[in-house]
């Protein structure tokens, strides 16, 4: 046993009298305060967290026992706890002393070196003492190297220096960028009808977007503005992008689906116009649902960049989206993300994506339409879909596409060694059932604790009525 490891006499003996002070007052906040600190400082984390997680029930306002309760998750390499903390404290206008601190530990225990000097550095701003500390020496960072290189200052430093993209050293060039390659506008043959379930959100689109185009007169008696767009976020593979391109059938419009690589280029500058060409694009192709997919990785937080690059293509994308240069009028804007709270929270101001619509795993009923869409036009033995998607809870549609796979190839390596081919049962997609783990409880457990610990104003409200948490 390390010393450092070795029971404290005196420390146990604070630790009972900081107990027996709060069994006579039991919501005293500095008491716990104290008693959650010594724990932690004895590395009981675990008591240390319970006790932290009370003091917050009672002073749930105190971003300092945030922060204290977010160091003590990284303690236990709850990283992804300490992530969502974190994640909100850096959104306070200054945050809380050793914010950017504990952000660096973070990125550095996830391995993300680069973000990790980045935060570091707006540590030493705030506190320049952390530049002869010890996670300095972590980040093989010397006092010369963090010298002038203020949060303020360094978006002028960067702009002489290039910044690597992939391996690419990124500079002007008088080159223009490719524009529009690879985008097709599309004429989707799908509308809400052929979208299983989902009859909330489909109301919800509707009401914003698709009858404003339609009743522009309605809503105008009314005072409603028309305008703005619809983020869309969940766990992956639950159709969000299917219910994107059925939103633009349903409105009779055009398609048009941006994904990342169509809009960011290896150039200075080319980012930006690209995003604006895209933009001007579904302008002259009106009614047309301009949709961003994984949208998180072109509007994330400004606070997580170190060059100006990524905050410049952020920039235009909301001059575009407010319709500085040119009206969207009849362009139905709406994004996609498996991670909203990544998004930079300007992308959530009324005009923007000013509403934020949870698409969950597809329902029973849905669940059955989708195995059914994936059975079609194979040999089949009567079966029921509905039966069996009654235990396959959680299960996305790419979960359930994956399923009927799995139970393809089973088949298929049984007719290979009998010769002939056998239908599909019931029993074989149930035992293809049982190799398949639903990918949404991965997403689940990320949102519980944005749910838990991030949810002011109410933003994931949706995913805690889902999860029963309210």
């Amino acid at each position: 046993m390390s010393r450092a490891d070795e029971p404290d006499p005196a420390a146990d003996e604070t630790i009972r009298a900081l107990e027996a002070a709060l069994a006579q007052s039991p919501d005293n906040v500095p008491l716990i305060r104290h008693l959650a600190r010594t724990l932690g400082q004895q590395r009981r984390f675990e008591d240390a967290e319970r006790w932290y997680r009370r003091a917050l029930q009672l002073a749930s306002d105190d971003d300092t026992l945030r922060l204290a309760l977010a160091e003590c998750y990284l303690d236990q390499n709850k990283h992804n706890h300490a992530g969502v903390i974190v994640d909100l404290l850096l959104q306070r206008d200054p945050p809380v002393a050793g914010t950017f601190v504990l952000h660096a530990r973070i990125l550095l225990a996830e391995g993300d070196v680069r973000r990790a000097v980045h935060a570091f550095h707006r540590a030493v701003e705030d506190d320049p003492k952390q530049a002869e500390s010890e996670l300095a020496r972590r980040l093989g960072l010397s006092a010369a190297d963090l010298a002038g290189r203020s949060g303020d200052d360094r978006d002028e430093d960067d702009a002489g220096v290039p910044e690597v993209v992939d391996g690419r050293v990124r500079s002007l060039a008088d080159e223009g960028p490719n524009e529009l390659a690879g985008l097709e506008l599309e004429r989707p043959r799908i509308a809400f009808a052929d979208v299983g379930g989902m009859d909330a959100l489909k109301e919800e689109i509707s009401i914003k977007l698709i009858q404003p185009q339609k009743h522009p007169e309605l809503f105008k008696a009314y005072g409603k503005s028309v305008g703005g767009g619809l983020l869309l976020y969940g766990p992956p593979g639950c159709g969000k992008t299917h219910i994107a391109r059925a939103t633009a059938g349903e409105a009779q419009a055009r398609f048009l689906a941006v994904g990342i690589h169509d809009v960011l280029d290896m150039w200075l500058g080319n980012s930006e116009k690209q995003l604006h060409a895209i933009f001007e694009h579904a302008r002259r192709n009106a009614p047309c649902v301009l949709f961003f997919d994984e949208v998180d990785a072109l509007a994330s937080k400004r606070s997580d960049m170190r060059g100006s690059a990524g905050r410049h293509v952020i920039n235009q994308f909301l001059s575009e989206l407010d319709g500085v240069s040119a009206s969207n009028e009849g362009v139905l804007i709406l994004a996609a993300t498996n991670s909203p709270w990544f998004v930079d929270p300007a992308f959530r101001r009324p005009g923007r994506f000013d509403r934020m619509l949870f698409v969950p795993p597809p329902d029973e009923t849905a669940r059955a339409a989708i195995l059914e869409v994936h059975l079609a036009g194979k040999p089949l033995e009567a079966l029921s879909a509905a039966k069996i998607v009654k235990k396959l809870d959680g299960f996305s549609g790419a979960d359930l596409h994956g399923l009927v796979e799995r139970a393809v190839e089973a088949k298929l390596r049984a007719a290979l060694k009998q010769g002939a081919p056998s239908p599909l049962t019931e029993k074989d997609l149930m035992r293809a059932a049982k190799l398949v783990k639903p990918s949404t409880r991965e997403w689940f457990s990320t949102a519980r604790n944005h749910v838990l610990y991030a949810n002011e104003g109410g933003l994931y409200d949706d995913v805690a009525k889902y999860l029963g948490l309210e």
